[in-house]
């Protein structure tokens, strides 16, 4: 099997740091492009919908794209060993937004890390590497937190 576009979720942890490790050899194995996604998580509303925060709001996210871009960035410099790639900035929940992400630029793989959470963490938080897993048209590269970088 051959990729040609490889999509690496990561966020600012160390599985992601794997999953980035892991995804960047793969694309310089099959010569593929990269595309680094980044899921920015909506701001539960906590106040009355009346009261207008839309200005506050939105400079919020002009925040989170910035700092997600300085992420994307980071990761880049540090595993892609100069292979350009595409950034993914997206407002989205986690496993919704890797899945209409690797949709939409039509990955063939996607690369993710799990953090490996078990027992009462793993039913309260549930793993977001699993939805994909199960809901991805393409392959998915589960990267376990264990993994050497």
């Amino acid at each position: 099997m051959s990729y040609k576009k490889i999509l690496i979720a990561v966020d600012n942890s160390t599985c992601a740091e794997k999953a980035a490790k892991a995804g960047y050899e793969m694309a310089n194995l099959f010569n593929a492009e990269v595309a680094l996604l980044n899921i920015i998580e909506p701001i539960p509303p906590v106040t009355n919908p009346d009261f207008a925060l839309a200005p506050v709001l939105i400079d919020v996210y002009d925040n989170s794209v910035e700092n997600s871009n300085v992420l994307l960035k980071e990761i880049e410099n540090k595993f892609g060993n100069g292979k350009s790639s595409t950034y993914l900035s997206v407002m989205d929940t986690a496993s919704h937004g890797i899945l209409q992400q690797a949709e939409e630029w039509k990955a063939d793989l996607i690369v993710i890390g799990t953090h490996g959470r078990t027992g009462i963490n793993h039913f309260l938080m549930g793993s977001v590497a699993e939805h994909v897993a199960r809901k991805s048209a393409c392959p998915v590269l589960i990267v376990p937190n264990k993994a050497e970088i």
